[in-house]
């Protein structure tokens, strides 16, 4: 095998912080090779992004510092250059595309600004020779329109857009090494395929090394050659991408691939990794994973686990010791974790919320006298129907109206046209007071959970504050004592109720949320994009938790969402909307098993599977989501359609039955 271009070796960086010294990366040691992908796995915490910082020398200042260890780039050793030095190389032969695009993109200044700084910092191009390679590179990056985007600012540009730019910056100083940072987090399905399509091509036409960070086991799945499996600060597995998905051997790795969604595991819990990663600061326990590990023992609080490596995999745990017989390797995967099977609530003809031609059009003003000069047409002539007790999941792309939908049925957006009924009352002609109180029993949890509490309240300020202004939950000293119960049934503690949201996870900020929307005892909740960027041990922590609360308390959802995996998992109706409008609906199974329309057709093609079995070939779209604002003749999608014939320019298709439950709008049929 070649020489790797970059080698990692017993790499240690510390943090100080108010409670002592944070082993944020802890001896770890890699190695990446020319045209190899190597993806970095593990929760949230791990180290995985401080690991990333550390190669580029990005460790923050004066707080973090290198503890020990090389990181080699070929012959030269990065922690010993000095800073002057390392500026040279970072963007020149090691590129790497952060986490948040926005928070990496300068709003001041231009793409083609941005760009170019690179372009001349690294490369010496200036003017226009900066110009036609910077534009080059946005055309490499499937950037639509690249001349006009050139020209635009980050906040003119939608989250897959600004991605690109990333990439491309990330790209223009001609990297040997690409170090990419949760590249997908929170994108579109379309959009990750697209992302993942293009670092994989730029890698094979640039015989690229590329190390990624992610926690997305389906991700890993599509683009990595080698997998490293990192847990509080440590690698604890390592092995080929066969290797792991055949047969992964850490107790870590397997709960990760056991708490995955799917539909495989719609009757039963999904298995949940108790506690959470621990602090690393002060003394741990000998093997890190002890407390949250199904297998461990006496030995494993006493002993550092070493490392065993068997046909190139290796793994850092007692079970592959061999000193310890009584306590032989589980065999078989998955591991047998005990699931508590449910029964799904039984289907029902009851309709308690039910939608008609919902329209949300915003007026768009010019002027000094705000003249309306058009309309953005977020939601446009949306019909849908929640049974009791079931779950209807909305689907599509970011800017296709979910979440303004959401808003309008709760009527947090007055609609311009059409009709909410719950529970027979017409929700649009409600004001004041009577609206309030029909709103006890249609409650939402929002995407961001941190942003939808006030950081200035405590918790159980937080929870209480509806109940008080609904005039419910009796004395206050009634109310407390509900708080207490609604956390403990979302498996918080109760002396959270004296604690701050900063102070919590975004798992256990998502849970409060989900107790404040329960504190009304609410029929149907509308749930948000509740998982959104959460690690897949917490997002199947939250997704237990509803199901759990559907079944015993008989709730509806209105489940807003783009991760098909969820849909698969929890739904029992499915909605796709695409451009404002719904273009097919019907149950879980028959959208899942049998789509209609090519819309939707894409959105499962582009969404990646564990399974390779599973793993349908990717209907790549043309373009971006249109502009609502804009939206194209006929049917909103021939513009993107594979399948487009003159007939869907001219107009939008009727409605076509294919079963009691399903429909689409598609001329195809």
């Amino acid at each position: 095998m070649a020489k790797p271009i970059l080698q990692v070796e017993n790499l240690r960086t510390t943090l100080d912080t108010p409670e002592g010294k944070l082993r944020a990366v802890d001896g770890i040691s890699l190695s990446l090779h020319p045209g190899e992908t190597l993806a970095l796995l593990g929760e949230s915490g791990c180290g995985k992004s401080m690991t990333a910082l550390s190669i580029m020398g990005l460790i923050p200042k004066p707080a973090g510092y290198f503890a020990g260890g090389q990181v080699r780039l070929e012959d030269t050793d990065l922690i010993t250059l000095p800073e002057i030095a390392m500026r040279k190389i970072r963007g020149r032969r090691l590129g790497m595309v952060f986490q948040e695009p926005m928070s990496a993109l300068n709003p001041v200044l231009s793409v083609g600004e941005q760009i170019g700084e690179v372009l001349s910092l690294h490369l010496g191009l200036k003017g226009a020779d900066a110009h036609k390679r910077g534009i080059a590179l946005l055309h490499e990056v499937g950037m639509p329109d690249p001349e006009r985007r050139w020209q635009e600012y980050p906040h003119q540009l939608s989250g897959g857009l600004k991605q690109r730019v990333v990439i491309a910056i990330a790209l223009a100083g001609e990297p040997d090494v690409l170090i990419a940072d949760e590249p997908t987090t929170a994108l579109d399905v379309t959009i990750q395929a697209q992302i993942l399509e293009l670092l994989a091509r730029l890698q094979r036409e640039r015989g690229m090394a590329m190390l990624l960070i992610t926690h997305d086991l389906a991700v890993v799945r599509q683009v990595a050659d080698r997998v490293a499996v990192m847990y509080a600060g440590r690698i604890v597995e390592q092995a080929s991408r066969e290797q792991l998905f055949s047969q992964p051997r850490h107790p870590y790795t397997r709960k990760l691939f056991l708490s995955v969604p799917g539909r495989d595991k719609r009757h039963g819990e999904l298995s949940v990794i108790q506690g959470s990663v621990p602090a690393l600061t002060g003394k741990l326990p000998a093997c890190r994973f002890v407390d949250r590990c199904s297998f461990a023992w006496d030995a494993c609080r006493q002993t550092e686990p070493g490392w065993h490596t068997t046909d190139g995999a290796g793994v850092l745990c007692h079970l592959y010791d061999g000193s310890y017989p009584e306590h032989p390797v589980p065999s078989g995967f998955p591991i047998a974790d005990a699931t508590n099977k449910s029964e799904e609530p039984a289907a029902t003809s009851e309709s308690i919320l039910q939608a008609e031609n919902i329209a949300v059009h915003f007026p768009i003003q010019k002027g000094v006298l705000k003249r309306t000069v058009g309309h953005v047409y977020a939601v446009d002539g949306v019909s849908l129907q929640l049974k009791a007790g079931r779950t209807l999941a909305v689907v599509g792309e970011s800017g296709c109206g979910k979440t303004t939908l959401g808003r309008a049925v709760a009527q947090l957006q007055k609609p311009t046209a059409g009709s909410v009924q719950f529970n027979g009352e017409e929700m649009t002609q409600l004001s004041g007071g009577q609206l309030r109180r029909a709103r006890r029993h249609l409650q939402m949890i929002f995407q961001d959970p941190f942003s939808s509490m006030d950081p200035r309240m405590m918790v159980g300020d937080i929870i209480e504050e509806g109940m008080i202004a609904q005039g419910i939950g009796g004395k206050p000293a009634q109310r407390r004592e509900r708080v207490a119960q609604l956390l403990e049934q979302v498996g918080i503690p109760k002396s959270a109720m004296l604690r701050y949201p900063h102070e919590f996870s975004g798992g256990q900020r998502q849970r409060i949320c989900i107790a404040r929307a329960l504190a009304l005892e609410p029929q149907v909740i509308i749930c948000d994009e509740p998982t959104s960027a959460l690690d897949v041990s917490v997002q199947a922590q939250v997704l237990n938790l509803l199901r759990r609360l559907q079944n015993e308390l008989g709730l509806s959802y209105l489940f807003i969402t783009h991760n098909m995996a969820v849909v698969a998992y929890l739904a029992h109706e499915v909605a796709v909307m695409y451009l404002g409008r719904v273009v097919e609906q019907g149950s879980a199974e028959e959208i899942l098993n049998n789509p209609k329309h090519p819309y939707t057709q894409a959105l499962l093609s582009a969404t990646p599977e564990i399974s390779q079995e599973d793993q349908r070939e990717v209907i790549r779209l043309e373009g971006d989501l249109p502009s609502p604002s804009n939206p194209p003749a006929g049917c909103h999608f021939h513009p993107r359609c594979p399948h487009v014939m003159d007939k869907c320019k001219e107009g939008f298709p009727e409605t076509r039955e294919f079963s009691a439950t399903h429909r689409a709008k598609c001329f195809l049929y």
